[in-house]
Order: C-alpha cells, then sequence, then structure tokens
C-alpha cells in the first residue's frame, strides 16, 4: 500500500470533521415523520359518529403475523353500532406480533382500520401490548385516538393515516388515480387522496414531498463554528 492511498482512505472521515452537527434533542424535539410511515393502529368512524368497523375478520384473515383478533356480532335494532348487519364486538392486536405491514389496511373493505404515524410507546408487561377494542377506537365526540400512558401522541401525528393506501386505484388504473373512493372520518371529514404520477394531487393536504425538490438545508453557523 503506497502513503497516498493510506491517507486516501481517512478522507472522507476528515471530511466529515468539517461537517455542522446536526443534534436534535429527542424527545423534546422529534424530525418530521414520511406521510406513508406505518405507526400504531385506530379504528376510526363515520362523520355521523357510528364506527366504521363490520366485524367481517378480513383484517384477522390476511394479517402475516397473526396478531389480529376480531369477533363479529349482530347489531342491536334499537341503537345499531355500525351502518352494517355486524360490528366488531372485539378487536384485538398484539403489538408483540404486528410487523406493521398495513395489509390490514388494504383487507379492510370500509377503511375502518388505519395506521397513524405514532410508533413511540413501550409496554412494560405483556398485557399492556394487546390493544382492546375500547383503546383502538377513535373518540366518539372529536374522532381523535385514545392516548394510553405509555403513548407519546404529537401534533399532526394522527393526520394523513395510512397515505400509501390512498395512493392506489382499482386494479392500477390510471383512470381512477386521485379520485377519492371512501367515506369521511369523524373530525377529519373526507381525507385528501395521495397524489401519484398524474396532476391529480395536493401534495399539502396529504402532507407528501417530493423527493424531486427536496433541497439539502443550509445550516446556519454561529460564532465559533457551533450549529444554531
Amino acid at each position: 500500500m503506497t502513503l497516498p492511498s493510506f491517507f486516501g482512505g481517512f478522507k472522507v472521515t476528515l471530511r466529515q470533521v468539517l461537517e455542522p452537527r446536526v443534534t436534535h434533542q429527542y424527545p423534546r424535539e422529534k424530525r418530521p415523520k414520511p406521510p406513508r410511515i406505518h405507526g400504531r393502529h385506530v379504528l376510526n368512524r363515520y362523520e355521523d359518529g357510528m364506527e366504521k368497523c363490520i366485524g367481517c375478520e378480513l383484517c384477522a384473515a390476511v394479517c402475516p403475523a397473526d396478531c389480529i383478533y376480531v369477533r363479529g356480532k349482530d347489531n342491536p335494532r334499537d341503537e345499531p353500532v355500525s351502518p352494517g348487519e355486524r360490528y366488531g364486538y372485539v378487536y384485538e392486536i398484539n403489538y408483540l406480533r404486528c410487523i406493521h405491514c398495513d395489509m390490514c389496511v388494504e383487507a379492510c373493505p370500509t377503511e375502518a382500520i388505519t395506521e397513524s404515524k405514532m410508533f413511540e410507546f413501550s409496554f412494560t408487561n405483556r398485557a399492556d401490548a394487546i390493544y382492546t377494542r375500547s383503546e383502538l377506537l377513535v373518540d366518539d365526540e372529536d374522532g381523535m385516538p385514545q392516548q394510553l400512558p405509555w403513548e407519546d401522541w404529537r401534533d399532526g401525528e394522527d393526520e394523513h393515516t395510512s397515505g400509501w393506501m390512498r395512493a392506489t386505484a382499482p386494479s392500477g388504473s390510471a383512470a381512477y388515480e386521485g379520485e377519492v373512493q371512501w367515506s369521511g372520518e369523524l373530525g377529519y371529514g373526507v381525507r385528501a387522496p395521495e397524489g401519484g404520477q398524474s396532476d391529480k394531487r395536493d401534495d399539502k393536504a396529504t402532507g407528501n414531498i417530493s423527493i424531486r425538490t427536496v433541497e439539502r438545508a443550509k445550516i446556519p453557523r454561529k460564532a465559533g463554528g457551533k450549529v444554531r
């Protein structure tokens, strides 16, 4: 090995020494999360407050990790829980098994189950890792997710849930891209469709950031080389 090639191996290291330090004071400060991130599940409601889950058990059938347990029950005639004939009487997700693949969201015919951006939660015992229907179901007044003691919810982590699902089109037909094909949710209304390759897109409404428009941020320095 020659002397120039020996010092050439340190080129990357020496270049990084001169770069500004970027430190996020986690958990007080969090970095922005991608629109399509898969986090904790929520069970949604229609805008009139009725539950979207119809107890079809398709989410449990398609789950590759076998972490979802659902049992349907006939709706009471006097006070129906959902618009269908049945509703999800029992709904449980075991987060010790869940791999956040979002296949349950894809299988759901009513878009009852979606995934939020919140993934910072931990448990001190196995029982806490099994979320029940009452914990997954959003509030019946404003549609906000239930916050459990071990969860760290921040502003915006309940928005744009399961964004990648809203970018798909039936049978892959471009003619339907960007067309809303789902009902509104309590507290949020009709969620905007995520933009694809057509001109039917509203990145501001969906929180989408095109990689073609992202530029490296210039980080200002204070006197002495410290990052502000």
